[in-house]
């Protein structure tokens, strides 16, 4: 048996198709199936049900999948030890991030990193909360950020956190666009646009309004917060985005801010990794850059309470993240 045969089944066993697989692993697709016939021949037992164009895990292939995880994240474990015998002149570090950290905060934080350690080389995945925790679970991150987190989920434990805000925007020719708040009543005459299901953004949004009794009225689904943000834009309706992804549009007025009366959305951006993994000198430092951007924006919020902007100004949501 060779590494290459489980770094296929595993690959397999998470697309549940042979021909995803063989691409995420740049193989043809007879070449994956031979590595799979081989490593099921050397068991002695089968490790998918083929179903039509999908498989499926037999219960060898579970037991499989969770001794193969184990020993693809003790392999990494042992290489990132190798490497921090050369403390931070060397290295790697795997990322994942949902949508909105990944393409609105990561960036900042991420520049700050390189600029101090130019020889770490570091990846960034990006996907929905829901899809990054799976695949933190399966050991594919040294660390991940995410918009939502189960409250005790199996393999992924927090390492720190930064606070965000969803706000209300409406494009600049809507009824809306002048003004600072609506009532809640209100929401409900406009289709509320929504990232689709497993989204962190839409689960926060779906549980606070329903918390506090806001109506709402669904309009179309769009998967990403930038097609969010052109639909408002084009008046398709109107949606709750982070304050982080608003920054450019709201310097020039393409997305107008307002707050729902009695409604505060606020959640936080997890910074997670697989528990049975611990982390490397890079991932402690990455983790350590990350907690000082949220302490910065926990200091800016501070400011504003203190009323360092005048409450007789058109309100402005601070987006920048400062490492």
């Amino acid at each position: 048996m060779t590494l290459r045969q489980f770094e296929v089944f595993l690959a397999v066993a998470r697309a549940k198709s042979f021909r995803r697989a063989a691409e995420a692993v740049h193989l043809s697709q007879p070449a994956l199936s031979q590595h799979v016939r081989e490593l099921e021949a050397n068991l002695g037992a089968s490790l998918f049900d083929r179903l039509g164009r999908s498989v499926q895990l037999t219960e060898a292939g579970r037991i499989l999948e969770d001794h193969a995880t184990r020993m693809f994240a003790t392999l990494t474990d042992a290489r990132q030890a190798i490497a921090d015998l050369q403390g931070l002149q060397r290295g790697a570090l795997a990322i994942g991030a949902s949508t909105t950290p990944g393409i609105y905060v990561l960036p900042g934080v991420l520049g700050a990193f390189r600029q101090r350690y130019p020889a770490v080389e570091v990846s960034l995945n990006i996907a929905n909360s829901k899809q990054i925790v799976a695949r933190v679970h399966a050991g594919e991150f040294d660390l991940a950020v995410v918009g939502h987190r189960d409250t005790n989920p199996a393999d992924a434990s927090l390492a720190t956190c930064v606070e965000d805000e969803l706000v209300l925007v409406v494009g600049p020719t809507h009824a809306w666009a002048g003004r600072h708040h609506i009532a809640p009543a209100e929401l409900a005459t406009q289709p509320l646009l929504l990232r689709e299901p497993g989204s962190a953004t839409r689960l926060v949004t779906e549980q606070a309004l329903t918390s506090a009794g806001v109506a709402y009225r669904p309009g179309m689904i769009l998967p990403h917060t930038e097609a969010i943000k052109q639909g408002v834009i084009a008046g398709l309706g109107v949606a709750f985005v982070s304050i982080y992804a608003m920054q450019e549009e709201q310097v020039t007025g393409r997305l107008r801010p307002l707050r729902v009366r009695g409604l505060r959305i606020v959640r936080t951006f997890h910074l997670i990794h697989h528990e049975r993994r611990s982390l490397s000198t890079a991932g402690r430092a990455f983790t350590e850059l990350f907690a000082m951007a949220g302490t910065a924006r926990r200091t800016e919020r501070a400011g504003r309470r203190q009323g360092r902007h005048s409450p007789s100004r058109p309100q402005r949501f601070p987006t920048h993240l400062q490492v």
